[in-house]
């Protein structure tokens, strides 16, 4: 391997190596401004975060709920750009010297080209990309480019995933594999629920790739409960809410990086 996706396996097996999950995060670019944004990373991984997701905001965010689509409209109508994006990726990198993936849908990437695409985000230090509505079947052009500059291609399976499905996702991706927790949108809800466990299960009888949840999680006892069966536990939803929930952006630094500090114990917590 090389390029940074090697730091984000490092990264996940010093987590195992330690006995517990890491703690990734998702924020989107741009929010509630480009440099508002970058501030918000470093502050959640000044939390304990071990990985973070960059969003790239999008019109059409059919797998995000109202918290993250609320927070995307905010970036678009702010103007934030994929130059944006890429920058967001390089100051967080810099500044922490953590992995950070970007987290987009597959359109923006094929309107700006997928060569360019993969070549800015590993000059900006990037360590892959989370695409969620990119069929396996079509993405031989985007992991020809993505392995030619060292990124990582997480594929997200689910709990409507067929074994011989989840199969040839696996065999496909690289980094570690992202496990939606349940049907539907992202939200922080009641309970995470046992069908994430057969989930995780299922995806590790295919592969030796990482499997980590998302969907669902907000509080330290499901980051616990998550990092019980899984190899990491991603929160989005949470963080974007405790943003959109505060006075001013003094405010909403200091609320994500509390929350990063208590899901960071939530994920070392486990028995």
């Amino acid at each position: 391997m090389s390029g940074n996706i090697q730091l984000l396996s490092d990264t996940l097996a010093k987590a195992r190596a330690d006995h517990r999950a890491a703690l990734i995060a998702y924020l989107p670019a741009g929010f509630p401004t480009v440099d508002g944004g970058i501030e918000a990373i470093k502050a959640v991984f000044d939390g304990g975060a071990d990985i973070v997701e960059v969003g790239l905001p999008h019109s059409d965010p059919v797998l995000d709920g109202p918290v993250i689509q609320t927070a995307d409209d905010i970036a678009l109508r702010g103007g934030v750009r994929i130059a944006d994006v890429m920058r967001t990726v390089r100051e967080a990198f810099e500044a922490t010297g953590k992995p950070v993936l970007v987290m987009t849908y597959w359109n923006p990437i094929d309107r700006y080209g997928v060569e360019r695409f993969t070549e800015e985000l590993a000059a900006a230090g990037g360590a892959g990309c989370i695409l969620p509505d990119l069929p396996v079947q079509e993405s031989a052009l985007w992991r020809e480019h993505a392995e030619k500059h060292g990124l990582a291609t997480v594929f997200v399976v689910a709990p409507s995933s067929q074994d011989a499905r989840l199969a040839t996702i696996t065999a496909a991706g690289s980094g570690f594999v992202y496990a939606a927790s349940l049907m539907g949108v992202t939200g922080t809800r009641a309970s995470v629920g046992a069908e994430a466990a057969e989930l995780v299960r299922r995806t590790r009888a295919t592969s030796d790739l990482p499997v980590c949840v998302g969907l669902g999680v907000s509080n330290a006892e499901q980051a616990k409960e998550v990092a019980g069966f899984a190899d990491g536990v991603i929160v989005g939803s949470a963080f974007v809410k405790r943003m959109l929930d505060a006075d001013d952006e003094a405010a909403g630094l200091a609320a994500v990086r509390e929350l990063a500090g208590e899901l960071a114990e939530g994920v070392r917590r486990v028995s």
